[in-house]
């Protein structure tokens, strides 16, 4: 979970959102800076089988319609959003989306207030241990995993590709997001780092698309996407690559990425990020005992934190506030996760939060 989807959560509680209510609004804006249409929300729920999200674009808007009119309109001294004056459903979502931003600028910077660690006390009741799952994709978030970010921009500048192989919530996403963030400072030949999460991305032509979106160039495959890509030069940061077995798609698209990733002048390189070796993810791989990706990315296996990684960022987090653990409580904490990062994270939140709670 990352800041804009943690202040939704809250925000959603704060106006009385209904769980279906929830799943509609993530889809219709997934960050602080994009509004989704009707059709494309639509389109979400078809292509997650999200089942609390309408499949007909017109009952995704009459649902926004009320979302807006009851659940964001002001009452009971509650400040709210008075977008009736627009008529168009656009028009209404991108000034709601800028009244959204504006909270959420808000509330990030109180975020950062109560993490100070000058001179104020902050707050103790703010939990640093945040977000529990998902991507960390704040900087000020991100920790460690300082060599395998060298090797990784290693592979890279030697002009290989790369794949990061871990099982799930050990930070693949999160360290996808930091060398992404970094790239323009590490890599030796500046590229584009473009970032595809392949949960959004419901088959081959889906992909196309997306990748194409994200260049700037014009929708395409085959012969024609390499000559539109050929003068460009992009860091393909692909998340979840095990979606590619989903139906829909096929093994052209990986031997599309490979052909497009080989060379020193090859208009990509890949990252991938992967819940096991590439050529085990694709039976089509092995039956032809080849693997399009495996050839060409470098394999960095992504493990639990040792102790002393583990401790220090217990102490890290812990620093932001003025809240302290015991090195006992520390070492029960560390022992309990097996150093694997969300679930240390997880039973992190949970002591501080208990602290919190028999502090009041």
């Amino acid at each position: 979970m990352n800041l804009w989807q943690s202040f939704l959560l809250e925000i959603f509680e704060v106006y009385g959102l209904s769980p279906k209510e929830r799943a509609i609004f993530l889809a219709k804006f997934p960050d602080e800076n994009t509004f989704k249409s009707n059709k494309e929300v639509a389109e979400v729920a078809i292509a997650e089988k999200n089942y609390d999200i309408p499949s007909n674009p017109e009952t995704v808007e009459r649902q926004m319609r009320n979302i807006y009119n009851k659940r964001y309109y002001p009452k009971d001294n509650l400040e709210g959003f008075l977008g009736n004056k627009y008529m168009r459903s656009e028009e209404k979502d991108a000034a709601f989306l800028a009244w959204l931003k504006s909270k959420y600028l808000n509330w990030r910077s109180s975020q950062r207030s109560a993490f100070s660690t000058g001179d104020r006390t902050p707050a103790i009741s703010c939990n640093p241990f945040i977000p529990q799952a998902g991507k960390v994709d704040d900087p000020q978030l991100f920790f460690g995993r300082k060599p395998e970010i060298e090797k990784v921009f290693d592979f890279l500048n030697n002009n290989d590709s790369v794949v990061l192989i871990g099982e799930e919530g050990i930070g693949k996403s999160s360290l996808l997001s930091a060398i992404c963030q970094q790239a323009k400072n590490l890599l030796l030949s500046p590229r584009k780092p473009i970032y595809l999460d392949l949960n959004r991305v419901r088959d081959n032509d889906d992909f196309y698309t997306a990748l194409c979106e994200e260049v700037g160039i014009p929708n395409s495959y085959g012969n024609t996407l390499y000559r539109n890509l050929k003068n460009h030069r992009v860091l393909l940061a692909i998340d979840n690559i095990e979606k590619m077995t989903r139906e829909g798609f096929t093994r052209e698209v990986r031997d599309s990425l490979r052909s497009l990733a080989e060379g020193q002048k090859a208009p990509l390189k890949l990252i991938v990020a992967a819940s096991a070796p590439l050529k085990r993810l694709f039976n089509d791989s092995q039956d032809q005992e080849t693997s399009p990706l495996e050839t060409i990315c470098q394999p960095e296996n992504i493990k639990p934190w040792d102790e002393a990684t583990a401790r220090d960022f217990i102490q890290a987090r812990l620093a932001m506030t003025s809240v302290r653990f015991t090195d006992e409580k520390i070492s029960q904490l560390v022992q309990e996760s097996g150093g694997h990062p969300r679930r240390l994270m997880q039973v992190c939140y949970q002591n501080y939060a208990r602290y919190v709670e028999d502090v009041k």
